[in-house]
């Protein structure tokens, strides 16, 4: 199965730490998602989160491409608990030893309120099963977020997990992986 990984575009509600808040996409943030797509490219299928700032565009291009549309909730971002809309700096101010604990071992210090990483990155791989048991052999174009690109950007590029964070993935960005039920594997 091949993933073409899209993450949403520029968000109502701006940077920070967005989570489960389910922000609408601004003007720029539809246009990075349409320039992304811009050239044709065969998809099966269309996955989204079903928050809107991932829905609402792959609703309007599996409309425009008349192509099948699943939401698939196991690919909505890690819930960030009581940090959910603060950004870096804000939580500097205020929680600066946790952020940086954070920072240091995703895997290890959750936020306050927030979801394990562990079991977000269950959640995501069980979501990509699913995925993979449906889908066999097909090529997917999945709208989503940055947390889930980076977690399967990361275990592509087989990277510890302290290096989780340090993956980058920008508004609009896709990215091409292959899932064979096991292992994934970063495509050019």
């Amino acid at each position: 199965m091949i993933l073409h990984l899209l993450r949403h575009g520029e968000t109502e509600q701006g940077g920070g730490l967005r989570g489960s808040l389910d922000d609408a996409l601004t003007e720029a943030g539809w246009a990075q998602l349409r320039a992304a797509v811009e050239a044709y490219e065969h998809w099966d299928a269309l996955v989204s989160s079903p928050l809107q700032r991932c829905a609402r565009f792959a609703e309007e291009l599996a409309a425009a491409r008349d192509l099948p549309l699943q939401f698939e909730p196991g690919l909505q971002e890690l819930h960030f608990g009581e940090w959910e809309g603060r950004t870096a700096a804000q939580l500097m101010e205020t929680d600066a030893d946790d952020l940086g604990r954070f920072w240091a071992d995703p895997y290890g210090f959750t936020p306050p309120g927030g979801e394990p990483l562990p079991a977000f990155e269950t959640r995501v791989l069980d979501a990509l099963q699913r995925l993979h048991a449906e889908y066999p052999e097909q090529q997917l174009l999945v709208v989503t977020h940055g947390g889930v690109i980076r977690l399967l950007l990361a275990r592509a590029r087989g990277l510890p997990r302290e290096q989780l964070l340090q993956v980058s993935v920008a508004h609009g960005q896709r990215v091409h992986l292959q899932f064979d039920g096991h292992g994934l594997q970063e495509l050019s």
